[in-house]
């Protein structure tokens, strides 16, 4: 069985901070000891990839949200060896950019296209991510998207079980975008949430705990 100080590291999305994965740090800490990778001072996915990986445990698990999900997938590509399981949310295999101000990010990653219910709920954690981030670093992390380089290497390096999830309202990461990058992993579970936008662990955070669990789980029973 997993036991406690598994580790697990968790990579929040563009503009967001801790605050994103805070239910499934807490409801996951019986089986995990969650980390948070910090995205904010860097402005490329490898100089990203490459910290994350610097004060990280020397092989966990490793679960990102759009921006997260990529540099998850480039530290697959540099330290494949150190990754045990692999969860991507609102990730795609596609290079195609989508430039985007941090109001634009957040009106997509919620309402109107998630859960009507949930929009008040969500909008406001998710406005007070993006001010605590700031502006300089939502820039950064901008360029770093824009510029990231070809993404076959890291998928194609993936040797673990992994996890593609995405809500079936997201307009960041569309769900075929999804099913796209989960067809390229061989044996990745795919997984949709229902009336969810592009921000899952905050929108829909039982079903993703209970994702991830599962994932984790699975995992270890097989190993």
């Amino acid at each position: 069985m997993i036991h406690s100080a598994f580790p697990l590291v968790l990579l929040p999305a563009m503009a967001c901070d801790g605050q994103l994965w805070a239910r499934q740090v807490l409801d996951l800490s019986d089986i995990v000891h969650p980390e948070l990778g910090d995205l904010t001072v860097d402005d490329s996915l490898s100089a990203m990839a490459a910290r994350v990986l610097a004060h990280a445990p020397p092989r966990f698990a490793v679960a990102g949200v759009s921006l997260g999900g990529y540099v998850a997938l480039e530290m697959v590509r540099q330290q494949p060896d150190r990754i045990l399981q692999l969860a991507l949310f609102g990730t795609r295999a596609t290079l195609n950019a989508r430039p985007r101000t941090v109001a634009e990010q957040g009106l997509l990653a919620t309402a109107p296209h998630a859960d009507p219910t949930l929009t008040p709920i969500v909008s406001g954690p998710v406005q007070a991510m993006a001010e605590r981030v700031g502006p300089e670093v939502f820039a950064r992390q901008q360029k770093a998207l824009l510029a990231r380089p070809d993404l076959g290497p890291a998928i194609e390096a993936i040797r673990v079980p992994t996890l593609v999830a995405v809500g079936d309202r997201d307009r960041i990461c569309l769900p075929h975008d999804a099913r796209e990058l989960a067809d390229r992993i061989p044996g990745a579970r795919f997984h949709v949430l229902k009336s969810c936008g592009h921000l899952a662990p905050i929108e829909r955070p039982g079903e993703t705990t209970a994702l991830l669990r599962q994932w984790l789980i699975g995992q270890d029973a097989g190993a």
